[in-house]
């Protein structure tokens, strides 16, 4: 327990520093906050623009799905905003500069996501709380201790579960050097089904998006539940898969660790 406090508390302070580092150019932290709340929002003005044409899809209308939406962007935020440095690690690998990782008194995973900090992100997470706050009050979410409660579990929950994925291809690169494409295919099905009430895809598609490459836990099922559109019984799967994925993801991180070779080699 000691040694994952100090790990802790020596991962705050390199995100501190980051920070701090990344507030010496004030001008383009704002910069990038805004153009990450301007990419998800033009996301979401494209469901806008999609409901005015069909009023409901699979019974969800525009404020519920916004509710969906703010509840997925808001898990992907608090997924990235630790983790977007990792997506830089094909590149410290062909350089040669984790091998400087290895050679210091901390898992070098945490030194890795101690870069730099996902400021864009911030962006994603205004945007994602927002649309929560405001579709939650359209849709008539009856906010209770207990509804605030399962949100903000199903909201970590989801992160996890959207962070196991990426570590997991992140760490390929230790290995395979280049996993970029499999990174964005990912990211792009997350992002854009995750977006949308399942139901609308049916069959194969739905089963697959729920229990493959399990999509829906991120934000489908705990705002089905939140909205009453179903009492799912897989809604309290969704914190506890998350634990679960990013153990694995992490197991998968220290396999491809164990195997990993230097640019010199």
């Amino acid at each position: 327990m000691a040694e994952v406090l100090r790990t802790l508390r020596l991962y705050v302070l390199l995100q501190r520093a980051s920070a701090r580092g990344a507030m010496q150019y004030r001008l383009n932290t704002v910069i990038g906050i805004i153009s990450g709340a301007i990419w998800q929002g033009t996301g979401f003005a494209f469901i806008w623009v999609v409901m005015h044409t069909f009023p409901s899809l699979a019974g969800w209308g525009l404020a519920e799905i916004a509710f969906l939406y703010g509840l997925r962007l808001t898990a992907h935020a608090l997924a990235m905003i630790p983790l977007i440095s990792v997506n830089d690690i094909q590149w410290v690998v062909r350089n040669g500069e984790f091998d400087r990782f290895l050679l210091r008194p901390l898992n070098p995973l945490v030194q890795v996501m101690g870069n730099r900090m996902g400021i864009s992100q911030f962006g994603d997470l205004l945007v994602g709380v927002t649309l929560l706050t405001v579709a939650g009050q359209s849709a008539h979410v009856q906010w209770n201790a207990g509804v605030i409660a399962f949100c903000f579990v199903a909201v970590v929950g989801g992160a996890l579960i959207e962070a196991a994925f990426f570590l997991a291809l992140c760490s390929l690169s230790l290995r395979m050097i280049d996993t970029f494409a499999l990174r964005v295919f990912v990211d792009d099905v997350f992002s854009k089904f995750g977006s949308y009430p399942m139901k609308i895809f049916g069959g194969v598609v739905e089963w697959l998006l729920t229990f493959v490459l399990p999509v829906a836990f991120v934000a489908y099922v705990p705002a089905s539940v939140v909205l009453d559109k179903l009492d799912n019984p897989w809604a309290l799967a969704t914190p506890l898969l998350g634990v679960v994925l990013i153990a694995l993801a992490y197991l998968i991180w220290r396999r491809q660790l164990d195997h990993y070779q230097s640019v010199g080699h």
